[in-house]
């Protein structure tokens, strides 16, 4: 499974941005950015969305019910 700074920092590079210039146009500030990439994990969860939203993605919270529950998790 791809971590989530390895995600954005490959999709990042892939629209040859900056991350002074992804944060621009994800509408963070370059903090968000650079904590994402280096795999932070007290992240503010819209913030993270913003930057989700670039590639179509987004992040919900889970219950441990539903991750150990779900028969596609398997």
């Amino acid at each position: 499974m791809e971590t989530l700074a390895n995600f954005v920092k490959a999709r990042r590079k892939e629209v040859n941005l900056t991350q002074e210039a992804f944060a621009e146009r994800a509408g963070v500030a370059l903090t968000v950015v650079r904590k994402i990439e280096q795999g932070k994990t007290n992240m503010n969860l819209d913030k993270v969305n913003l930057v989700l939203k670039m590639f179509g993605h987004e992040l919900a919270p889970v219950s441990s019910r539903e991750l150990f529950n779900n028969p596609e998790s398997a």
